[in-house]
């Protein structure tokens, strides 16, 4: 095996600096994933990335009820690493789902178990009930680095 990076670890190396450096993400690791033939990046942002509309719409109402805030607590995030110039089809991100589980191992088990022990309603749509989701990053060649949110199927809109 070569000693450089193959230009896809490298796009990897470049997200995962981006991500430690730029927006404080924790606990990030690359994942060779059979199948894929590049690497992805999974990760703890410092605060929660997307709360579905339903949710959000339980969330107000239960803390309508309890008169207290719940907390949202971030959740780990899987990354896939692009480059600007790349030719995408749906059926290239259709494999990258297909690949993936909803949420991407942690070395804290303890983690994902706190969300499976409350039958809260509004817990439905966090842990493994969560639908599959994916940070799409994309690496300019002045590596500046953009993130959209991309999820497996359709998704109700956000309401602002």
């Amino acid at each position: 095996m070569s000693t450089t990076l193959s230009h896809l670890e490298a796009l990897a190396q470049t997200v995962l600096y981006n991500l430690e450096n730029q927006h404080d993400w924790t606990e990030l690791r690359t994942h060779r994933i059979p199948g894929l033939s590049r690497p992805l990046i999974s990760g703890l942002p410092p605060r929660r990335l997307y709360v579905h509309p339903d949710e959000q719409i339980e969330i107000i109402m239960a803390e309508k009820n309890r008169e207290e805030r719940i907390p949202q607590p971030p959740e780990f995030e899987w990354v896939l690493p692009t480059h600007l110039a790349e030719k995408w089809s749906i059926k290239a991100f259709a494999e990258v789902f297909d690949a993936v589980e909803p949420i991407p191992p942690s070395d804290n088990p303890q983690e994902s178990s706190d969300l499976e022990d409350e039958d809260a309603q509004w817990k439905q749509w966090r842990g493994s009930k969560r639908g599959k989701r994916i940070l799409l990053s994309t690496v300019q060649d002045d590596s500046t680095v953009t993130y959209y949110l991309m999820h497996d199927g359709i998704v109700k809109p956000r309401q602002n």
